[in-house]
């Protein structure tokens, strides 16, 4: 049986090799991959059959973290932060460092602070932001438990978590707000 900390170690060696990974998130069942690694992004958007103009948002863990992928974090921006009692995905305008795919046309990046126990605990230890999207084909119902994940992504990905896939607890999409350097 594999233990949370196996499941870390796994991930974290796939997502260094430039794999996607099927994981529970702060919201959704997500699939993931290293935010900075382009190629793997890439088969991110194949495996949910999307569209690569449509961008997706990345989970960090710190403050720190945000800072180092925005350019100047918006003063509103640590305010929400602050205030949030649900997950909350702001969209930063001036992304760097990340896969120009993560990246909406005007440059900004939508970014999570998670405080979930597993998405936390591996986007520390990787030292890197990881993408976070439904794990879901594009389109489709996304799947709010593991057992709503169809056979089909399961099948696509390089590594699936076994922390938490015996929780049913439902949730639920973050709230998203964009924000701009003046607000």
């Amino acid at each position: 049986m594999y233990s949370f900390k196996d499941d870390i170690k796994s991930a974290i060696s796939v997502l260094k090799s430039g794999g996607v990974i099927l994981y529970p998130t702060d919201t959704v069942w997500g699939l993931g991959c290293d935010a900075c690694n382009a190629n793997a992004v890439e088969r991110l958007f194949q495996i949910k059959q999307r569209e690569d103009t449509k961008s997706m948002l990345v989970l960090v863990d710190s403050d720190f973290m945000i800072e180092r992928y925005i350019k100047e974090v918006p003063e509103i921006a640590w305010q929400l932060i602050d205030v949030a009692e649900k997950p909350l995905t702001i969209i930063y305008p001036g992304a760097r460092s990340v896969a120009p795919s993560l990246m909406a046309k005007d440059g900004s990046l939508a970014i999570r602070l998670s405080k979930e126990k597993f998405s936390s605990e591996l986007i520390g230890r990787f030292r890197r932001p990881v993408v976070s999207t439904s794990a879901n084909i594009s389109g489709a119902l996304s799947p709010s438990v593991f057992s709503e994940i169809s056979q089909e992504i399961i099948n696509q990905v390089d590594y699936v978590v076994n922390y938490r896939q015996d929780d049913h607890t439902y949730s639920k999409p973050s709230e998203i707000i964009k924000i701009a350097l003046g607000g």
